[in-house]
């Protein structure tokens, strides 16, 4: 069996489960590094389908504080209604007293034999035709050195002259994505996909810049088998020292399978020279 990035650990008690705290789980520079947003969101997942035993259908994050390795989060599910076909849940993610992040979800399942979608996946080229890029401060051992990339459109990197790199037109990122460990992809997965929305500030103001997530929100469409998938981030503003975007993401043979959003604090790390 494949070596999963994300690995939750039950408890005696079916409402509380906890994380393990790694390098592979963790962003930021030596030293001061912090659980990647996307991971919150992605433990809150799981531990939401298993206590409920039902798929998510939208699962929203809102990032408190920052969780350090090697500590443990713990995360306390409630299921305030629990319907015949749907589940109204929450997740506190915290380490010790320090509350981390909190998770809001519907979970559930019904019949129906309508299923279309009008939002098209971008004409790109496929993975195998597209530059690998990595994160400027990617290192094998945190979690950008576990996702592979590949980028379709737009730029991602600082490398180069700001004349090379100008401010995007319309603030689109295209990249192609897939996890190194060849698991699955789940709605877990998708949610630490989702949370790369702030690596499209940088490409879309054309500075070397990101931010920290404030939220992540993503709403799960139509799980497929697939080994990449398709992430296509637009930054809708930046203003006021915060910014807003999206992402669509999509399996190979061109399924939507999950649509995702965030505020940001951006964070300029110097422009181009």
């Amino acid at each position: 069996m494949a070596r999963r990035i994300l690995d939750l650990k039950s408890t005696h008690n079916p409402h509380r489960w906890y994380l393990p705290l790694e390098e592979s789980l963790c962003v930021g520079p030596p030293g001061r590094a912090f659980m990647f947003g996307g991971v919150g969101l992605a433990a809150g997942i799981v531990a939401l389908e298993r206590t409920c035993a039902r798929p998510v259908i939208w699962a929203t994050a809102q990032y408190l504080s920052f969780a350090r390795p090697p500590s443990v989060v713990d995360l306390d599910v409630r299921v305030p209604v629990q319907g015949n076909s749907t589940s109204q849940a929450r997740v506190i993610g915290h380490v010790g007293d320090a509350e981390i992040f909190t998770v809001n979800a519907a979970l559930g399942a019904r019949p129906g034999d309508i299923s279309r979608h009008w939002v098209q996946a971008p004409d790109v080229a496929a993975p195998a035709d597209c530059p690998a890029v990595q994160h400027w401060r990617a290192d094998e051992t945190d979690l950008h050195g576990q996702i592979e990339l590949r980028l379709a459109r737009g730029r991602y990197g600082f490398s180069g002259t700001a004349a090379a790199y100008p401010p995007s037109e319309d603030g689109r990122l295209v990249l192609w994505m897939r996890p190194k460990t060849g698991e699955p992809i789940d709605a877990a997965m998708l949610a630490i996909f989702a949370d790369h929305v702030p690596s499209g500030i940088g490409n879309a103001l054309g500075i070397h810049a990101g931010g920290n997530s404030l939220d992540n929100t993503i709403r799960i469409v139509h799980l497929v088998p697939t080994d990449w998938v398709l992430c296509d981030i637009f930054i809708h503003a930046v203003h006021g020292g915060f910014g807003h975007g999206a992402m669509r993401l999509f399996a190979e043979d061109g399924t939507l399978m999950a649509t995702a959003s965030q505020s940001v604090i951006v964070r300029r790390h110097g422009e181009l020279k």
